[in-house]
């Protein structure tokens, strides 16, 4: 695989709904955003697709972000190509990434490719009609058989990394399309911008095989759901945690989450997801190993409510406030950029658990290179817990994390920990 970039490493990953973000929703408007985003300590900003969308089978007033109709043009809803570029520039000066959402997959069923391009860069019917994938009715499914779809493919993303000077994708559904297509972006965007950062939304084994840097994380969020229900319990995260880190390379970087786009629009907000997990799942998404954690639109104000996908639907402006929530990522971002032991990839720590009285319902864990170490003890139950375990050549004088109070983790650790609730401690 490509090594990552050393930005990403230590990076919080952020997912701009730029629909939702305000009143306006437009790009000028979320540049004001940068500065108040930059300051919690988000490193770069991932768009949902910016493209002109599709009219034909249009869902609701505004249609799907990933129902592209041109892949070199910019959505006029959001504003006009000098617009977007005011927003790269503003982004990069303020030291952030900008990652454009990818759908390779398949286009608008009136892209401008249906009538510009031969009919076999489709997939047809008997009829000659361009084929619907899954059950996406506003798409048509690209044929990926056709070299020449791939090249057209090729072309378009390089028109953004040259033109605009973005960063990186996030690539769509990224399994859908076959792994020697990716292979073939990622050697072509690596020759025009070395340090390309590549996102999949896929899971399969082969996506870091000279393709990708990143990878969603869905199956531990998925268990993490479960564990917030009470559907599931703690050994089932950290046998998947353990599974994982043996099933991908040492460099891999996993994007772990309480919320997307997807999860937020068709499974609710993360606070009905979550109840009152919430926050020690937050947290777990900045402790886990590799992984490179993502607040998605609306998360870094707290903001409880699950956006209509197809139509506007903003923030109230008089909700987009600072909050406890805020003040939460800032603190664990903060931590995630300053320890080195939580960096992502083959420069970050492993997981190192420290043996508890309460297994199924409690980890203890430590992550640790050279000159830095974290140890967190979090409850993820909703039960009190009276943790009792020996830490070790653990024990030693540390500072909260979150407080930056000192703490002194005695050999043996005797306390009482309250439903879902947690200790960072740093090595001082």
């Amino acid at each position: 695989m490509y090594t990552n970039p050393e930005w990403s490493r230590s990076a919080v990953l952020y997912e701009m709904n730029i629909r939702q973000l305000s009143a306006e929703g437009s790009f000028r408007a979320a540049i004001e955003r940068l500065p108040f985003l930059r300051s919690i300590g988000i490193d770069a900003i991932w768009l949902m697709p910016i493209y002109p969308i599709g009219e034909e089978g249009r869902k609701g007033s505004l249609g799907s972000y990933y129902s592209i109709r041109d892949y070199k043009a910019v959505n006029p809803e959001f504003g006009s190509e000098e617009d977007f570029r005011a927003f790269v520039k503003a982004a990069h000066a303020l030291g952030m990434k900008v990652l454009l959402d990818w759908v390779a997959n398949h286009t608008a069923r009136d892209a401008r490719w249906i009538t510009e391009r031969p009919a076999d860069w489709y997939e047809r019917d008997e009829q000659g009609v361009a084929k619907v994938p899954w059950d996406w009715t506003d798409t048509a499914k690209l044929n990926y058989s056709n070299h020449d779809v791939w090249l057209g493919e090729i072309d378009a993303m390089r028109y953004w990394v040259e033109e605009f000077d973005v960063d990186g994708f996030r690539c769509d559904m990224a399994m859908l399309v076959p792994i020697e297509f990716w292979q073939e972006v990622s050697a072509e965007l690596h020759r025009i911008k070395p340090d390309i950062f590549m996102l999949a939304e896929a899971e399969e084994d082969n996506l870091f095989d000279r393709a990708f840097n990143t990878s969603y994380q869905w199956n531990i969020h998925h268990i993490m759901v479960d564990i917030a229900k009470g559907a599931r319990r703690v050994w089932d995260m950290r046998n998947a945690i353990h599974s994982e880190r043996a099933k991908y390379p040492r460099e891999a970087i996993r994007m772990s989450f309480t919320s997307n786009h997807d999860e937020n629009s068709w499974s609710g907000s993360e606070q009905d997801r979550f109840g009152a997990s919430l926050e020690a799942m937050t947290v777990m998404t900045f402790l886990m190993p590799s992984t490179m954690p993502l607040i998605y639109t609306g998360q870094e104000v707290g903001y409880n409510h699950s956006f209509k996908f197809f139509d506007r639907d903003p923030i109230p402006a008089d909700a987009y406030r600072e909050c406890r929530t805020t003040e939460l990522y800032r603190r664990l971002s903060a931590l995630k950029h300053s320890e080195r032991a939580l960096a992502a990839g083959a420069e970050g720590g492993e997981m190192i658990e420290i043996e508890n009285n309460a297994k199924d319902c409690m980890f203890s864990l430590v992550r640790e290179v050279e000159g830095s170490r974290v140890v967190a003890i979090v409850n993820l139950s909703p039960y009190t817990i009276h943790a009792d375990f020996h830490t070790g050549i653990y024990a030693g004088d540390y500072c909260d994390a979150l407080t930056g109070e000192r703490f002194e983790l005695k050999e043996h650790f005797d306390e009482i920990l309250a439903p879902w609730n947690y200790k960072i401690l740093v090595k001082k």
